[in-house]
């Protein structure tokens, strides 16, 4: 059988060793080699060298260790993109911690579970999170520092200190040698089939993911990450420069105004978020006659479509596309500039990826099956999920990882993305569990039953819906409804489609049938948020 695996000109397949990939030997090498290189440009315009980095850091280690943080823990990090956290990522790893950030959109439930399976002792919170925090089971935690100035009275059981503590001695730091097997951090996945799972991963796959997914990039180029670092693209994309010596400009989010100003104010060279329908947005925004007059010269971006390519046309950059999701590293990769629409590209060279049926039995090419991976190499995959063995072992069954995404591949060996495997919705690059959804939902007193589902949009991309009975005797007003789940859920799980019935459609087992009501889409009778004015946003949180 012919190999068709993909090599990449900037990827080695062998395994690396711990200097280049183990994050503190890396900010020692290049605090040495070039100390008044920028390294890091945040949103503020605030900007770090390489020694500067490295000094931060050995303070936030410090610091940590002054407050019992050693070897093997975990330090738990609520923040947005910006100083706070990038120190607190890289003093952890100094310490030989590992760092574990929570979604800043996270509330109730939702956070209850993400810190009880951290077990951190220290949490690292921004200020205007913290009142979430009241009322919840916080797990292990002892200390809360809060990262950034606030005049907020917090009623929690931990001891709380200011951002201050963050500024230990970066002489008293005591770094703890770390391997390439040891994890940098943890990272909580989407949550696409249940609660969110927390994904251990190793320097190795973080390097891996880096140099396969962004290794074009070199020690001359500045990284754009608009993609939060409590997802796997954000610290991928920020490891791809520590990996290099290259820089990073990083923001909190992406503003489709602003995307090309901000590119040539922080001269940034490649880019790491235009997913989904970002490309998209960035398509409908009116020509300008500069529009090629641009830094960017590469993009790592999903997925390769119409847009995609004029976009590319348009504003004169190549671009590189793939698959990849929180317990993998890069698996498939295109070829720079592919043509192939709605490719994921090929199986890279160190990677098996096979499309197989229920029972693990590869199909033929054509046919949509699960796909499921392997590694050439230890190291590469994530090693589990953190205190779910049961989960672990269902993912990993007959040595192959199992993705839970239904593809199909041609003959030439290129996958195409079909569906989650289980039910899932995507919204905005953000994937959510309809059963997350749904257990907040049906904690309204006057419902008894819900669905929650996908209704699909141009682009590839779903909006929320939800269909929903009453108990009996009451009455469901779709209004009222959503008014009340605003402040009680993620905002981007928030339904923008409510559907009232007398009952919901079932199975013999008495399960919900979503096919049905998927199938029916937006009926007359379906509620619309948005056009019922009823806006729902992400809280802006500035940066400390």
């Amino acid at each position: 059988m012919t190999d068709q695996r993909l090599s990449i000109p900037w990827f080695d397949p062998a395994p690396p060793s711990a200097e280049d990939c183990v994050i503190p030997r890396l900010i020692d090498r290049y605090a040495a080699e070039m100390p008044d290189k920028v390294f890091i440009r945040f949103e503020t315009g605030e900007t770090w060298t390489w020694a500067e980095t490295r000094r931060r850091a050995l303070a936030t280690t410090a610091a940590l260790q002054a407050r019992g943080v050693k070897g093997g823990d975990i330090v738990a990090a609520w923040a947005p993109n910006g100083p706070a956290l990038v120190r607190s990522w890289f003093g952890a790893n100094y310490a030989g911690a590992a760092l574990a950030p929570i979604n800043t959109s996270f509330r109730g439930r939702l956070l209850e579970h993400a810190i009880g399976k951290t077990g951190a002792k220290v949490m690292i919170v921004h200020p205007d999170l913290a009142p979430r925090l009241e009322g919840l089971s916080l797990g292990a935690a002892e200390r809360l520092i809060l990262a950034g100035p606030t005049d907020v009275t917090l009623d929690l059981p931990l001891q709380i200190e200011p951002a201050s503590a963050l500024d230990g001695d970066p002489a008293a730091c005591v770094p703890v040698e770390q391997h390439p097997w040891d994890p940098p951090v943890i990272i909580f996945t989407s949550g696409t089939t249940g609660p969110s799972k927390a994904v251990v991963t190793s320097y190795v796959q973080e390097w891996t993911t880096a140099r396969t997914t962004y290794g074009y990039m070199v020690q001359s180029d500045r990284m754009l990450v608009n993609l939060p670092m409590f997802h796997v693209g954000g610290i991928s994309a920020i490891t791809a420069a520590v990996a290099c010596g290259g820089s990073v400009a990083l923001f909190e989010a992406f503003d489709t105004r602003r995307f090309w100003d901000t590119v040539r104010e922080t001269e940034s060279t490649v880019c790491s978020g235009l997913i989904g329908a970002l490309t998209s947005f960035l398509m409908k925004e009116p020509p300008k006659p500069d529009d090629a007059d641009n830094p960017l010269r590469m993009v790592t971006l999903s997925p390769i479509n119409e847009d995609t390519v004029g976009l590319a046309k348009r504003f004169g950059f190549d671009y590189l596309s793939g698959f990849n999701m929180t317990e993998v590293s890069g698996p498939l990769i295109s070829a720079i500039n592919d043509p192939v629409m709605r490719s994921c590209g090929r199986v890279r060279v160190g990677m098996e990826c096979r499309i197989v049926d229920d029972h693990d039995n590869e199909v033929p090419h054509g046919q949509p099956g699960e796909l499921v991976i392997r590694s050439d190499n230890p190291w590469t995959l994530f090693s589990g999920y953190l205190g779910d063995p049961e989960a672990t072992a269902k993912a990993w069954r007959n040595g192959w990882f199992h993705t839970g995404d239904l593809m199909w591949r041609d003959e030439e060996g290129c996958f195409f993305f079909v569906d989650r495997k289980k039910d899932a919705i995507r919204r905005r690059g953000e994937n959510m569990s309809s059963l997350e959804i749904e257990l907040e939902v049906i904690a309204h007193p006057a419902v008894r039953e819900c669905a929650a589902y996908g209704v699909d949009l141009p682009g590839g991309e779903q909006e929320v819906m939800v269909a929903v009975a009453p108990v009996e005797g009451a009455e469901i007003d779709a209004r009222e409804l959503v008014e009340w789940l605003i402040p009680r859920m993620t905002h981007f799980m928030v339904p923008r489609y409510v559907r009232v019935e007398a009952s919901l459609p079932k199975t013999p087992t008495n399960k919900i049938q979503k096919t049905g009501l998927r199938d029916q889409g937006v009926t007359p009778e379906t509620f619309d948020r948005e056009a019922a004015g009823l806006v729902v946003k992400r809280q802006k949180l500035t940066v400390a």
